[in-house]
């Protein structure tokens, strides 16, 4: 069935099933979740893991406040809490050793996959033969060393019945003619 065709009518049974499942899910995460604005202000000048419980809030250590964490930006302005003082998830992590850890991490990384693909690309490149190419090699440098003997085999046994017959080749065929 194509997307977006309507199948036709919802039973009725289903709206309320499906209603009634989503409030029942919904029930248990509404009621561990406590007020964010209120939540976050009411912890100040009290301790960072009691601010910190609440992922939304952000702890500053400078001042001792518990403040809503700022969503619309990514790091918190520096007019809310310095980055060196502001705490956020656990506490003994701030946002500048956070920033500095994370791109030390990220560089690191992605050094590391350059140099896996640099060391990738010369193997593939100056890569030896492998077993079975030598022993193809070998194989065929044998062939022809069979041939030349062979052939050194037939030149003779020609030259012997050239012999035999009188028909052996001059060295040079062109002497005879020179003395005239």
């Amino acid at each position: 069935m194509a997307p977006g065709v309507a199948r036709g009518p919802t039973p009725y049974w289903r709206l309320p099933l499906g209603g009634a499942a989503l409030l029942l899910l919904l029930i248990p995460v509404a009621a561990a979740q406590e007020p964010l604005g209120a939540a976050c202000s009411q912890n100040t000048n009290k301790t960072c893991e009691e601010c910190l419980k609440n992922v939304s809030c952000l702890w500053c250590n400078t001042n001792k406040a518990c403040l809503d964490y700022p969503v619309t930006n990514i790091l918190p302005p520096a007019s809310l809490c310095k980055l060196s003082s502001a705490r956020w998830g656990v506490c003994w992590v701030n946002f500048e050793a956070l920033i500095i850890t994370m791109s030390v991490v990220g560089g690191a990384l992605l050094l590391g996959i350059a140099i896996c693909c640099c060391c990738c690309c010369r193997r593939k490149r100056s890569r030896k033969p492998d077993r079975s190419e030598e022993k193809a090699m070998r194989e065929r440098e044998e062939r022809r060393i069979r041939q030349e003997e062979r052939r050194a085999e037939m030149k003779t046994r020609h030259d012997e019945i050239r012999k035999k017959y009188g028909l052996f080749k001059e060295e040079n065929p062109y002497a005879r003619f020179e003395n005239n």
